[in-house]
């Protein structure tokens, strides 16, 4: 009877320290993409036409299967011989990772994994800028440049294609945005030291800006006369 009396009392403890403490929360995990459609949208020169820069979003979450098929029009890989992509790169270096920033936490798109890749836990979107409507857009994209694989650039070739190869990608969302009737813009006023320090980007890794995407807000109907 003493040890049963003995073992009730250590499960009470260990419960109410359970209890007490809380169930450890669970880290941020990879999200497997769906294959992304490579057929359909508008006509190339419609896009064009319908291109624009909105910076009104509606707060409602897109459906991971656009999201596929938005990022793997960004810099998706197109020729899975050679593992080039959809957007140029100067030398091929491929220098450009896009990170993904949604409200649960912050990934990295693997494009030859086509998945999500976690990196942290927690709503950044607040850090992605500085105007109001990234912080309730329901995904803002961050391209994110690699020195290290742009081999034989100087400092200042580091720069300029770098932030050319991110505005080619840049422009790619701006063209998917326009064939699916969503909302983008790119944005340079972030940050850049802050978001760095939230997605935890080792050093010499560098922010060359960012790209909020959603679908246009809905306007309200105007009260009847």
């Amino acid at each position: 009877m003493k040890t049963t009396f003995i073992t009730t009392a250590i499960t009470a403890v260990a419960l109410a320290v359970g209890l007490a403490v809380g169930e450890p929360e669970a880290p941020l995990a990879d999200i497997p993409l769906p294959a992304p459609r490579m057929a359909g949208g508008k006509p190339l020169l419609t896009a064009l036409k319908e291109r624009q820069t909105s910076r009104a979003f509606s707060a409602k979450p897109l459906p991971m299967q656009l999201v596929s098929d938005l990022l793997w029009a960004a810099f998706g890989i197109n020729r899975t011989d050679t593992g080039k992509r959809t957007a140029p790169s100067a030398r091929n270096w491929q220098e450009i990772d896009v990170y993904v920033v949604l409200a649960e936490g912050a990934y990295r798109y693997d494009a030859q994994a086509n998945l999500l890749r976690a990196v942290v836990k927690g709503d950044l979107r607040a850090l992605t800028g500085r105007q109001p409507f990234v912080a309730t857009a329901p995904l803002n994209l961050v391209y994110v440049a690699d020195p290290a694989r742009m081999k034989g650039a100087d400092a200042a070739d580091i720069s300029l294609y770098s932030g050319a190869d991110a505005a080619f990608i840049g422009q790619n969302v701006y063209l998917f945005c326009a064939s699916e009737g969503l909302g983008t813009v790119v944005r340079g006023l972030v940050d850049r030291e802050a978001l760095a320090e939230a997605l935890k980007l080792p050093k010499p890794l560098r922010i060359v800006f960012a790209q909020t995407v959603g679908y246009p807000e809905e306007k309200a109907a105007p009260a009847p006369l």
